[in-house]
C-alpha cells in the first residue's frame, strides 16, 4: 500500500501541473490537489507507524435533511470512519488503486464509464499477480468504490471524470433546440424538430448544454415509460402542443435527472410528472426526480428538478375517468416491500414528512390504506377508439391544475 500510495502521489504531481477543476462549489476546486492531500496524509500516517482514517461524507436516509426552500435533500454532518484494519485494508488498498485509474484520466483528459472501469481494473488485476488481492468479483464493488471516492473528496463523480452509462431520458419536441459544447471547443446545434421519430439522449453532464426555443413552450411533461412517450409521440402528441415530451425510462438515471434541472433552470417552463399510481413510482421514481436520493446526497443540488409536480395517475382519476385499478396483494413479495418502504417513507423520509410536500404523503396514505394500483396505461382504456384520449386527459388535467 505504501508503495501504490508513492506511485500515486508521483501522477498526482503531474496532475496537478496540468489540470484544474472548477466544480460546483467555487473557482479552483482542484481534484487533483484533494487527492495529493489525501495521500500525503495516509503515507504519512502509515510511515509514522499510525493507522489511518478516511472519512467520507455518510450518503444515506440518517443523514440527509429536506430543505424546502431549495427543494432536494441535503447531507447533514455525519461522516463514516474507515480506519486501517483487517477487515478494512482491502477496502483502502482499492481505494487507493482505483484512484490511481481515475487520476491517470484526469491527467490525460481521458473519460470512461463506471463499466469500463470496472473491466480496465479487472485487467490490470489480472495482469499482475501482486494485485490479486484487489479483485472485484463483480461491478457492484468497485461502483461502491468510486462512489466512495466521491464521497470522500465531495464531489460529483463527473470531476472523476467517471459517467454512468446513459439511460432514459430520450426527448421529443418541435420548439426545442439544444446547443453542444463538444470537448474540443466546438459548438453543437441539435434542432429536435430535425430528428423525425428519433430522439434527443441527455448526457450525464447537462453542465455542457445550451437550451433554446424556436417558440414559446407551455410544458414538459416527463414520463414514466418510454413506450408511453413513445406512443404519444407517434399519436402527434408534440405537433399538436408547444412542449417537450420526454420518457424517464422508470428510476431516474443522473443524465435525466441533470436533464430535467436543465429545463427547469434554462428554460423556466413547467414539469409535469405523468407515471403510474402506486408506492415504488411515488417513491424510488418521483421522488428522486424532485428531490434526489439520500444515496446522491451531495449531487442532488444539480441532479434533481424540485419544481416538478405530480400530475397522475392521482387517486381521484380512478372515479372521474373510471380508469382500471386492480388491488395490491401485501403477501406479493415486491408489493410487500414497497407498502413497507412506504409506511417508512412517512415516518423517516424528511422529504415526506414535510408540509410542503404534505400531497404527496396524503397518496403513499392512500396507497397504504386502500391497497390499489392503477397504471399510466389506463389511460388508454378510457375510450379505445379515440387514440388522442390519453392526450386529452393529460392536457385538461394541467389546464384545471389537476396536479400535486
Amino acid at each position: 500500500m505504501t508503495r501504490k500510495l508513492n506511485r500515486v502521489k508521483v501522477k498526482l504531481v503531474t496532475c496537478m501541473e496540468k489540470t484544474t477543476y472548477t466544480g460546483r462549489r467555487a473557482k479552483g476546486f482542484d481534484v487533483s490537489k484533494l487527492s495529493f492531500n489525501l495521500c500525503d496524509r495516509l503515507l504519512t500516517d502509515l510511515e509514522r507507524a499510525k493507522r489511518p482514517v478516511l472519512k467520507a461524507t455518510k450518503c444515506a436516509l440518517d443523514n440527509s435533511f429536506y430543505n424546502p426552500d431549495v427543494g432536494f435533500l441535503e447531507a447533514g454532518d455525519k461522516k463514516v470512519a474507515t480506519e486501517l484494519n483487517v477487515s478494512s485494508v482491502k477496502k483502502m488498498s482499492r481505494t487507493v488503486f482505483m484512484l490511481e485509474l481515475i487520476l491517470r484520466n484526469i491527467n490525460v483528459g481521458a473519460i470512461n464509464t463506471k463499466r469500463e472501469l470496472y473491466y480496465i481494473s479487472k485487467g490490470e488485476i489480472k495482469h499482475n499477480k501482486a494485485l490479486k488481492p484487489l479483485d472485484f468479483d463483480d461491478q457492484t464493488e468497485s461502483d461502491t468504490i468510486i462512489d466512495f471516492i466521491g464521497e470522500l473528496l465531495e464531489c460529483y463523480r463527473e470531476d472523476l471524470n467517471c459517467y454512468a452509462n446513459d439511460r432514459g431520458g430520450q426527448t421529443y419536441s418541435q420548439q426545442l433546440v439544444v446547443e453542444e459544447t463538444m470537448p474540443s471547443g466546438e459548438k453543437a446545434i441539435i434542432d429536435l424538430s430535425k430528428l423525425g421519430t428519433s430522439p434527443f439522449q441527455p448526457k450525464n453532464r447537462p453542465q455542457n448544454l445550451k437550451l433554446k426555443a424556436k417558440h414559446k413552450i407551455d410544458f414538459c411533461l416527463i414520463v414514466e415509460s418510454e413506450g408511453t412517450a413513445n406512443t404519444l409521440v407517434n399519436s402527434g402528441f408534440t405537433k399538436r402542443n408547444n412542449c417537450i415530451l420526454m420518457g424517464a425510462q422508470g428510476v431516474p438515471s443522473n443524465a435525466v435527472r441533470g436533464w430535467c434541472r436543465l429545463i427547469q433552470t434554462q428554460l423556466k417552463v413547467p414539469l409535469y410528472f405523468f407515471g403510474d399510481l402506486d408506492a415504488y413510482t411515488l417513491q424510488n421514481i418521483f421522488r428522486t426526480l424532485k428531490a434526489g436520493s439520500a444515496a446522491s446526497l451531495i449531487r442532488n443540488s444539480d441532479f434533481c428538478a424540485p419544481e416538478v409536480r405530480f400530475l397522475g395517475v392521482l387517486p381521484d382519476d380512478i372515479k372521474k375517468y373510471d380508469l382500471p385499478d386492480y388491488p395490491v396483494r401485501e403477501k406479493d413479495v415486491q408489493e410487500g416491500r414497497a407498502l413497507k418502504k412506504a409506511r417508512d417513507a412517512l415516518q423517516n423520509d424528511p422529504f415526506f414528512k414535510d408540509k410542503k410536500n404534505k400531497g404527496l404523503s396524503n397518496i403513499l396514505k392512500w396507497l397504504i390504506q386502500n391497497k390499489r394500483r392503477c397504471e399510466q396505461q389506463a389511460y388508454f382504456s378510457v375510450a379505445p377508439d379515440d387514440p388522442w384520449m390519453p392526450e386529452k386527459i393529460v392536457l385538461d388535467k394541467i389546464k384545471r391544475k389537476e396536479f400535486v
